[in-house]
C-alpha cells in the first residue's frame, strides 16, 4: 500500500534523471569557432583616456566639459596605446552559426584557422 502512494514520486525521479542526463549530454556537442584573424586591442588606453578626460573636462569646464574631455580622452588614450606598442591582442572569430565576433585575448596566442571555445569572454583552445 505504502508503495502504490509513492509511486508517483518514483517517476518524477526517474524523469528528472532522464531530463538531467539528456542536457549533460547535449552540452558537449557545441561546436568549435574558428579563428579568422588577429586584431590590435585598445580598449585599456581607451577606457584609461576616457576617464581621464571625463575628470579634467568636468574640473576645466563643468558638465559639458565632462562630455567632451571623455570623447577627447577616449581616442586619445587608443591612439597613445597603439602608438606606444602596447596594444594587446584581440581575435576575430566565426561562430558556429556563422557570425564574426572580436574576442579579446590579451595572454593566449592562436593560429589563423584555430578552432577555439570562448569562456567568460576569454578564448580557450578547442580539443
Amino acid at each position: 500500500m505504502v508503495e502504490r502512494i509513492n509511486q508517483p514520486g518514483r517517476v518524477m525521479k526517474l524523469f528528472n534523471v532522464c531530463i538531467l542526463t539528456a542536457a549533460l549530454l547535449g552540452a558537449g556537442a557545441v561546436p568549435a569557432d574558428e579563428v579568422i584573424k588577429e586584431t590590435p586591442d585598445n580598449s585599456v588606453g581607451a577606457l584609461y583616456g576616457g576617464l581621464s578626460g571625463l575628470l579634467a573636462g568636468g574640473a576645466v569646464g563643468g558638465p559639458l566639459g565632462a562630455l567632451v574631455g571623455a570623447g577627447i580622452g577616449l581616442f586619445a588614450g587608443e591612439g597613445v596605446q597603439q602608438v606606444s606598442g602596447l596594444s594587446q591582442r584581440a581575435y576575430v572569430v566565426k561562430t558556429a552559426q556563422g557570425k564574426h565576433a572580436t574576442v579579446r585575448s590579451p595572454n593566449a596566442q592562436f593560429a589563423i584557422g584555430a578552432k577555439v571555445s570562448r569562456q567568460a569572454g576569454r578564448l580557450h583552445a578547442s580539443h
